[in-house]
C-alpha cells in the first residue's frame, strides 16, 4: 500500500503542467511533485503560474504565495521554431526535447512539430547555431489539462523508448563480445595463456555490459 506522501505526490503530479522544463530546479514534474510532498515550496513552477500555485496550495493545504522569481516568470504559451536555413543537423535539440517534438537526423534539417511542443525551451540552450527561437502560440491560448496529459504521455513514451534503446545497445555489445569469445576459442595460433587472457578480458566486458543493461532497466 502506498503511503500518504506517495499518494500526495501522485496528486500533485497530476496538477503540474507536465512540461518537464526543469525550471523548478528538479528533473521534471514528477520529481518536483515528490519534493513538494516532502515539504519543498509550491511556487517554483513558472509554466503553472499563479493558477498552478493555487491548485498546489489547495492540494497541500498551504497558503498561496507568489511565484518565486528565481525560477523564472509566468509567460504566454510558446512553441519552439527552428531556423531551418541555419540548422546543421547536430541532433542536440532532439536529445534535449522531453516529449520527442523535434524530428530530424544527423546532418539533416530539424523541425519542430508545433502541436507536440509544450514550450519547455530545453532545446534552445544546446543549439550551437542559436537557430531555435521560442515564439508565442497563435492564436494565443492557455495550456490546458488535456495538454498536460498529452505532454505527460509523450514524455513517458520517450523515457520508455530510451530504456529500450539502451537495452538494445547493451545486447548488441554482448552479442559482439560473445562472437569475439567464439573467435578466440576457434583459433589455434595463440598460446593457451594468451587465449585465456583474451577470453578473460572479453568476459569481463560482457559482465560490464550486462550490469549496464540491468541498471538501464531499473525504473
Amino acid at each position: 500500500m502506498m503511503d500518504a506522501t506517495a499518494l500526495l505526490a501522485d496528486r500533485l503530479n497530476d496538477l503540474l503542467p507536465q512540461t518537464q522544463c526543469t525550471k523548478c530546479g528538479h528533473d521534471g514534474c514528477r520529481p518536483y511533485a515528490e519534493a513538494i510532498a516532502a515539504g519543498a515550496p509550491i511556487n517554483q513552477c513558472p509554466p503553472g503560474g499563479a493558477a498552478g500555485i493555487e491548485r498546489l496550495a489547495s492540494a497541500t493545504r498551504r497558503p498561496v504565495v507568489p511565484l518565486n522569481p528565481d525560477h523564472g516568470s509566468e509567460q504566454p504559451l510558446q512553441v519552439a521554431v527552428v531556423d531551418e536555413a541555419r540548422c546543421i543537423g547536430c541532433t542536440l535539440c532532439i536529445q534535449a526535447c522531453p516529449v520527442d517534438a523535434i524530428v530530424g537526423a544527423v546532418r539533416l534539417m530539424h523541425t519542430v512539430i508545433p502541436q507536440w511542443c509544450n514550450g519547455c525551451d530545453l532545446c534552445v540552450a544546446p543549439c550551437p547555431m542559436d537557430c531555435i527561437e521560442m515564439v508565442p502560440v497563435q492564436p494565443p491560448r492557455r495550456w490546458t489539462d488535456d495538454d498536460a496529459r498529452e505532454s505527460r504521455r509523450r514524455h513517458e513514451a520517450r523515457r520508455a523508448r530510451l530504456v529500450l534503446e539502451a537495452a538494445e545497445r547493451a545486447q548488441a555489445r554482448m552479442t559482439r563480445a560473445h562472437a569475439r569469445l567464439d573467435a578466440i576459442a576457434g583459433r589455434d595460433d595463440r598460446t593457451a595463456d594468451e587465449a585465456a587472457r583474451r577470453r578473460s578480458l572479453v568476459q569481463a566486458a560482457i559482465e560490464r555490459a550486462r550490469a549496464r543493461r540491468q541498471e538501464a532497466a531499473k525504473p
